[in-house]
């Protein structure tokens, strides 16, 4: 804060920082609403719209099929299984029945001329038949149940063989639209940070500057925070080489500004000492000495010594005389803090 302002227009400064950090606030609300829609301007990609419809429609409908032919294979199958479960019971008690009947039966009778012997046998024999046969129908049912999951298998990999390549072109497809949505975002957040960047070069100190720095913490906001995390990264390799790009240029410009500084500071120096006070802003040049630093060159010097009228690094007058009263003063001050007597030689006015 500056020392020679008044408190009315401290806190005045307060307030118009507030309603700089409201602005930028509601700004950045709604870019962030903005930034998180753009993705919506692209269509919604699925694996369905990459695969190879002359192939996955005769594949599908191929599967499908053979799903059917199993279902009716299991169903004759589990029908055969009963069947064979009851011809089995059947044969079980008609041979029980015929060991029973054997041991009452007359043993002295030829067996070859008994005719009920014969019957039971051949009632033993056609049971047993039916048995066989309904276990050759269900062999039958498990070979074909072998051969339909031989065919769906084949079929499967063939899907399979599609589906990998639509998910490839899927996969491209959704990085091609990130690398546009992003460009979409970058479109939107550049251009508001270079206004950004002219407006505080430009129009930081006019009536407006708290609109403009609301501005400036929206922009910065939107382009390295809301950005950001959309940033492609192939590994690391974007964002590290983006990182390195920006820090080089920003270290670049550091540096030429630290130097554009110096040398400012020289010609500064080497100035009249009535000329490089009147150039410096008096509330700046009480700030400085308030920090116990020159205003002219910004190196500390000792104030606590009566003594000290002049820095020792520039040369530049920190402290003289006043022409009425004779009292010790500053510089930079427009009046004198003593006796009220006009400075004799005229400072910059505050900025």
């Amino acid at each position: 804060m500056k020392v020679g302002s008044r408190s009315s227009e401290r806190w005045f400064n307060r307030a118009l920082w507030l309603v700089a950090l409201a602005f930028a606030w509601f700004l950045t609300a709604l870019g962030s609403l903005i930034v998180g829609d753009l993705p919506q301007v692209e269509q919604h990609y699925t694996l369905e719209q990459f695969l190879d419809r002359e192939r996955a429609g005769p594949t599908a409908e191929a599967l499908r099929q053979i799903r059917r032919e199993q279902e009716e294979n299991r169903r004759r199958s589990e029908q055969a299984e009963l069947a064979l479960e009851a011809a089995r019971s059947a044969s079980a008690a008609a041979r029980e029945t015929f060991s029973n009947w054997l041991k009452t039966r007359d043993a002295t009778q030829r067996v070859d001329q008994d005719p009920g012997l014969v019957s039971r046998t051949e009632r033993l024999d056609a049971l047993k038949d039916a048995e066989r046969a309904i276990e050759t129908r269900l062999e039958g049912f498990t070979r074909e149940g072998l051969d339909l999951s031989e065919r769906a298998a084949a079929q499967e990999r063939v899907e399979t063989e599609i589906r990998i390549a639509a998910a490839d072109k899927l996969r491209s497809a959704e990085t091609a639209q990130e690398l546009r949505v992003f460009g979409y975002r970058l479109a939107l957040t550049l251009p508001l940070l270079g206004l950004a960047g002219w407006l505080l070069l430009k129009r930081r100190h006019t009536r407006n500057w708290p609109f403009i720095w609301g501005f400036a913490f929206f922009a910065a906001f939107a382009f390295f925070v809301e950005l950001v995390p959309y940033l492609p990264s192939y590994g690391g390799y974007v964002q590290y080489g983006v990182g390195i790009i920006v820090t080089l240029i920003a270290g670049r410009a550091g540096i030429n500004a630290f130097q554009d500084y110096l040398s400012r500071q020289k010609e500064a120096e080497a100035r009249p000492n009535e000329e490089r006070r009147t150039e410096i802003a008096t509330d700046q040049a009480l700030a400085n000495l308030a920090k116990k630093v020159c205003p002219g060159c910004e190196r500390p010097i000792n104030l606590t010594d009566p003594s000290t009228n002049f820095c020792p690094h520039c040369g530049i007058g920190v402290f003289e005389r006043c022409g009425r009263c004779e009292q010790r003063k500053s510089t930079f001050d427009r009046f004198c803090h003593a006796c009220g007597e006009p400075a004799a030689v005229p400072t910059a006015q505050p900025a």
